[in-house]
């Protein structure tokens, strides 16, 4: 599956553009959107880990994360948690803590979900395995693609070691 963006003065330009498309043998638009800035995954990622790594606090650390996050992947939300503790969240629409409980809590119960390497397709799970947290990333309107998802796992593995070399730091807490 391709991605790819384009700049389309109107919108009978684009119907005309995905007809055209279609018409190639073996090829299908699978979904159209409009974004306000097209995210390049490979510039996104070196700059959150970048980022990330930059950080001088666990709590930073953690704000940090999910304002990339949410802005990397377009989500509408993301929260970590902790033993049933929300420690950072990004969006507007970001559900009460005792829905992000109860989603932490039921993706823990597969390990493929927990895992991030399925789930629903508007949540992205990626746990933070040496710091007992998980990521929980939303979004509606549309999939979260098997790349966006091992995009998602790598960054939570650069987020969890970070965490780790804050939390040996004198008087850290995590």
């Amino acid at each position: 599956m391709d991605e790819f963006a384009v700049v389309v003065p109107d919108d009978r330009r684009l119907e005309l553009m995905v007809r055209e498309i279609e018409q190639v043998d073996g090829a299908s638009v699978e979904e159209v959107r409009r974004v306000g800035i097209f995210p390049d995954p490979r510039l996104d990622a070196l700059e959150s880990a970048a980022a990330l790594c930059e950080a001088e606090s666990i709590v930073e650390l953690q704000s940090l994360l999910v304002s990339h996050v949410r802005r990397e992947f377009l989500a509408g939300w993301v929260a970590v948690l902790r033993a049933g503790t929300v420690l950072a969240t990004d969006g507007a629409d970001v559900p009460d803590s005792a829905k992000l409980c109860a989603l932490a809590a039921g993706v823990a119960a597969s390990p493929l979900v927990a895992e991030g390497v399925v789930g629903p397709e508007d949540l992205a799970v990626a746990r933070l395995p040496a710091s007992d947290a998980v990521m929980l990333v939303g979004r509606a309107g549309h999939v979260f693609r098997r790349r966006e998802r091992a995009q998602l796992l790598v960054l939570a593995r650069v987020a969890d070691r970070a965490w780790q070399l804050l939390a040996c730091r004198p008087g850290a807490t995590s």
